[in-house]
């Protein structure tokens, strides 16, 4: 994995290849255009396919993955949009390595991940989809049939990875489910065994210092997030880029972390009435957000140096239901032979050991193992103070009686 294989290909611009008409089905930035870049990972063998997703421009990357089959044809794992673009990338692969034979829904809870598996397969009626188990959608547990899901050609992974027809080039194991009250959590993660490369879809990720290419294709989220106030005009230029991308990772991840004040409502209308761009595409000058002047030493720690770690809101909200389920399952993972960890969101692909996927879990633990050597133990675990709103919604969750709570550490 060169960085001469990690060269990008993006669409020339035509508005008509990045439409996306379903987008009201998931109403989110950035809503029916969306661009797609592929990256080769492994030469003529292994490539990603990112596209954007957010709110309020809280933008990080969404990606697919695709392999080469050794007999010829491809395994998708997690689709996109299918918009035209996405498509046509596809199909590039496709006339060189074969039909796409299976399209993998690796989640049950994730809606960013289902939407697209229906309306994907649809462009490759050959194919066969197999979804994870356990599957249920909100606010009504509807047939997957309903969701878009050709029945004919959709079946369950079965639990033992043996029996999938792709046994001889991938394992899998299944996470989950973890119950949450009006739902569960669940994620298949697979291995390429010829590539040694783990493919994951939420349970890991590794946060890049600089914004993913897919983010740089249009810059304003970044530059909004730049600003230090609503009277800021933000140059476009790579340092400002930077800063709005680390204060949006921040945000993705922590939803409020202990540097980012709120200011009150009054405030936030005075100011607007002020700013110098007052569009609907700047939110008509509402910026409610004051960072303080040390807000990066919290990305430096969430960040440690492209360490690899599970996401705050996993960590906080769901894992912690389960914690010798998760342990037991992270310990199977990393008794598999990988060397990189293609993840669905952030950076890809990740240079990390099995070691290192089995530490990023050791939040679970009473004792964590940080003396192990793989990290510094002032980079892991990541700072409480950071934590602190995602802990209110998760005692807030408890006390409504909504989601179960959370076990004690092992």
């Amino acid at each position: 994995m060169t960085q001469n294989q990690h060269k990008a290909t993006a669409a020339s611009i035509n508005p008509r290849d990045f439409s996306w008409p379903f987008w009201f089905i998931l109403p989110i930035y950035p809503y029916g255009k969306r661009r797609t870049i592929r990256q080769e990972v492994v030469k003529d063998t292994i490539w990603t396919f990112d596209q954007l997703q957010g709110i309020l421009y809280v933008v990080v990357p969404i990606r697919m993955t695709v392999v080469k089959l050794e007999a010829g044809g491809l395994l998708v794992y997690a689709p996109v949009a299918p918009t035209p673009e996405c498509i046509r990338l596809v199909n590039e692969l496709v006339a060189e390595h074969g039909n796409v034979k299976y399209i993998i829904l690796p989640t049950i809870s994730g809606l960013e991940h289902k939407v697209f598996v229906g309306p994907f397969a649809r462009n490759f009626p050959d194919a066969q989809i197999f979804v994870a188990p356990h599957q249920w959608s909100f606010p009504l547990n509807l047939p997957l049939s309903w969701l878009g899901l050709p029945p004919k050609r959709t079946q369950i992974l079965p639990e033992d990875s043996s029996k999938a027809p792709f046994a001889d080039e991938f394992d899998y194991a299944m996470l989950g489910p973890i119950d949450l009250g009006p739902g569960s959590f669940a994620e298949v993660v697979f291995l390429h065994k010829r590539s040694h490369t783990l493919l994951v879809t939420d349970s890991v990720l590794s946060v890049p210092a600089d914004p993913p290419a897919i983010v740089q294709l249009d810059p304003y989220p970044l530059l909004f997030h730049a600003k230090d106030n609503a009277f800021d005009i933000v140059a476009d230029h790579q340092a400002n880029r930077r800063k709005g991308w680390q204060r949006i990772s921040l945000f993705a991840l922590y939803f409020q972390p202990s540097a980012l004040d709120i200011i009150g409502l009054g405030q936030l209308f005075r100011d607007a009435l002020k700013a110098p761009e007052r569009s609907y595409k700047a939110y008509f000058g509402l910026f409610p957000f004051q960072w303080q002047r040390d807000w990066q030493r919290s990305f430096d720690a969430l960040r440690g140096n492209g360490r690899l770690f599970v996401a705050p809101i996993l960590q906080t909200l769901i894992l912690n239901r389960a914690p010798q389920a998760t342990l037991n399952w992270a310990q199977k993972v990393a008794s598999w032979d990988f060397q990189w960890i293609i993840p669905c969101h952030f950076d890809s692909p990740i240079k990390a050991t099995p070691r290192e996927f089995r530490q990023a879990f050791s939040f679970l633990e009473k004792q964590p193992a940080v003396s192990a050597g793989l990290f510094e133990s002032s980079t892991y675990p990541l700072p409480e103070e950071d934590f602190k709103i995602l802990r209110e919604i998760d005692a807030g969750l408890n006390k409504s009686g909504i989601v179960p709570p959370a076990k004690e550490k092992v």
